[in-house]
């Protein structure tokens, strides 16, 4: 029996497959399309995401291919507004612009490390599921129909889900009435490298006339989009995507609005490829049933107002790999499989509901920047789920609270190394992490008190879990199995607050516990009920 299948081997598929691999797992992934897609559909990349291919060590190469969004230049019923530049949020990173091709060329080259291909032109033609597994049935063309049998499915197939159709999950919403074409052209125009373009008409009880043009790392070259000509849209169509049974907008038709919405002259040429795009707003009732789970489009779809869509499903996988890991494991429970759902599908709503809105207003906001904050992903949080817990009271505003993304601090020193770190190089690794603040010295009976917990629990999870101490001076004190970083810049005490605080950080970089102490009795019951 294979562990799992992985359908759809686009951004959120192949995140699952190569996280999968990091943690242990060999999954299997399949894709019904013969080759990768050649159009930029997602180009944003939120700082959260980059966090995520921080940790699972792609990060710099997605940047070296793609280049940073810097601002927005808004042009609204002709008048051309002051550039709204990106604010600098003090974040590890700021936001990317990489087409989706990019993406997807990256993460499979990453996952070929792991030895793990893509099964192209593998269709999941059938599927069912007992108390043990799932058999699954995959057809290829001139093949014979293969029966798998698999432990876990995971649809990442996009808006029209195979796997969620064969579960028969509910996929509630409705479909925006006007289609948007969209094109990969060169622009020749003044407008500086990684800006994006807005030119917008309002009109009356309809959505504005619009062209927006998103920079591609090739200077000159944008993917630019706006509402689809009426000579191109017959009735009919499917509600969401690109719409491949209709033929795409010429460079004439892209040049006839931008003509009309543009003061000056942006001659376009070179267009690469173009499509007709439909734009849905649909979340899926449920993101799991039984041993099957869906992330992704397939889970959830909306405006790409944002630029969340893709990724907000990569986060729904990297979610979930480290937990599917444990399961498959045996080393957790199958119940903390019910988190995936639990502290996914809110995001999903939310991602939805705030794209809508964002839709419904867009321009309306004279020429201003987008609320870049949300847009980030960095304040989603996981507060009062199942597999959470905060043994320090409510949260007072002083540090993350349990379920909150754990920050980055920068300038610790670990006795040994001539180079200061980053946490975040201290969490990168499939383990969960103990992390320790001592708000003063190492005292020698703490040190004591945990190098006898670490003996103690060591063997139990070794390769589960790691402890790492933050303290404001370590010198002279030394715990085995423990990195011990000495806090001399009063980074982490500043994004942590000075308290003497312990957490436990999971794999996704999400605190699962915390407290005032690792020697509470309620750390180690949370030891035991997530091992």
């Amino acid at each position: 029996m294979a562990d799992v299948l992985v359908v759809g081997a686009g951004p959120v598929g192949l995140t699952l497959a190569c996280e999968l691999a990091r943690h242990g797992v060999r999954p299997r992934i399949i894709d019904r399309a013969p080759q990768p897609s050649t159009y930029c559909r997602a180009i944003g990349v939120t700082p959260r995401t980059l966090e995520v291919w921080d940790d699972m060590g792609v990060a710099r190469e997605m940047i070296d291919a793609g280049l940073w969004l810097t601002g927005l230049r808004s042009i609204i019923d002709g008048c051309t507004m002051p550039d709204a530049i990106h604010p600098d949020m003090g974040l590890p990173y700021a936001t990317l612009g990489l087409p989706q091709y990019e993406t997807e060329r990256i993460l499979t080259r990453h996952l070929n490390r792991f030895g793990i291909g893509i099964e192209r032109a593998s269709t999941l033609a059938a599927m069912s599921q007992d108390a043990e597994g799932v058999t699954a049935s995959i057809e290829r063309e001139g093949c014979p129909t293969e029966e798998l049998r698999l432990r876990y499915v995971v649809g990442c197939d996009g808006a029209h889900s195979a796997v969620r159709r064969l579960l028969g999950i509910d996929f509630a919403g409705a479909a925006y009435p006007w289609p948007f074409m969209l094109g990969d052209v060169r622009i020749d125009w003044h407008v500086p490298y990684g800006m994006s373009l807005r030119a917008l008409r309002m009109v009356e009880g309809g959505p504005p006339d619009m062209f927006i043009a998103i920079p591609l790392p090739e200077p000159g070259r944008y993917r630019v989009s706006m509402l689809a000509a009426p000579h191109l849209v017959p009735a009919g169509g499917t509600d969401h995507g690109i719409q491949s049974e209709l033929q795409g907008p010429s460079l004439a038709d892209l040049q006839a609005v931008a003509n009309g919405l543009l003061p000056d002259e942006a001659p376009m040429s070179d267009l690469r490829w173009s499509s007709v795009y439909r734009i849905s707003m649909r979340l899926a009732a449920a993101y799991r049933r039984g041993r099957c789970f869906i992330a992704g489009d397939a889970a959830h779809i909306h405006p790409p107002t944002g630029g969340q869509g893709m990724n907000t499903g990569i986060q729904d996988a990297y979610n979930l790999a480290w937990k599917l890991a444990l399961s498959l494991r045996d080393a957790s429970p199958e119940s903390l499989l019910d988190s995936y759902e639990a502290e996914r599908r809110p995001v999903g709503a939310d991602v939805v509901a705030r794209t809508r809105k964002a839709s419904e207003a867009y321009g309306h906001e004279r020429g201003g920047a987008p609320d870049r904050a949300a847009d980030a992903q960095i304040s989603v949080n996981y507060r009062g789920t199942g597999w959470v817990e905060d043994a320090a009271g409510e949260p007072d505003g002083i540090g993350p609270a349990a379920g909150d993304r754990a920050p980055d601090a920068n300038g610790l020193v670990r006795q040994g190394l001539g180079f200061p770190l980053r946490l975040f190089d201290v969490f990168r690794g499939p383990e969960h992490v103990l992390l320790i603040h001592l708000n003063r010295a190492c005292e020698h009976g703490i040190v004591q008190d945990l190098s006898g917990w670490m003996r103690s629990w060591s063997g139990l999870l070794s390769g589960y879990l790691r402890v790492v101490v933050v303290a404001s001076d370590t010198s002279d004190h030394a715990i085995p199995r423990a990195e011990l970083l000495e806090d001399r810049l009063g980074t982490f005490a500043a994004a942590y607050g000075g308290q003497a605080m312990s957490y436990l950080v999971r794999p996704d970089g999400h605190i699962g516990w915390r407290g005032p102490s690792w020697q509470d009795a309620g750390f180690r019951d949370h030891l035991r009920k997530l091992f």
